[in-house]
């Protein structure tokens, strides 16, 4: 089965906030943004989702957009698995800046 996928482990060992502020890249998709919300790192962040969870996104904080890929301050969020190819250039890029030690997008 593997380990579970990041963001459910920032979520559940409460580190969420701590790799926000160290200005990790954090790069969730398709209903993973949800697991954000307890971690409390969402407030003021422009990001997408799975449409569904729109409601709950905003009402805690984030501004929610309908695109494919979103990154602001090195949080990557994406729809859903449709949109691989932008979620994983974005990745990509946003990986890269933080190596180089650039600003996150």
């Amino acid at each position: 089965m593997g380990s579970p996928p990041p963001c459910i482990y920032l979520q559940v060992s409460g580190r969420g906030d701590t790799v926000a502020a160290a200005h990790k890249p954090v790069a969730v998709i398709c209903h993973a943004p949800w697991t954000l919300v307890d971690v409390g790192v969402i407030d003021g962040r422009r990001m997408t989702s799975y449409p569904s969870l729109q409601t709950d996104l905003k009402n805690a904080g984030a501004d929610w957009v309908d695109e494919d890929v979103v990154v602001d301050r090195g949080l990557i969020t994406s729809r859903s698995p449709k949109d691989l190819p932008a979620f994983d250039r974005a990745l990509a890029a946003e990986l890269s800046r933080s190596r180089s030690g650039s600003d996150a997008g």
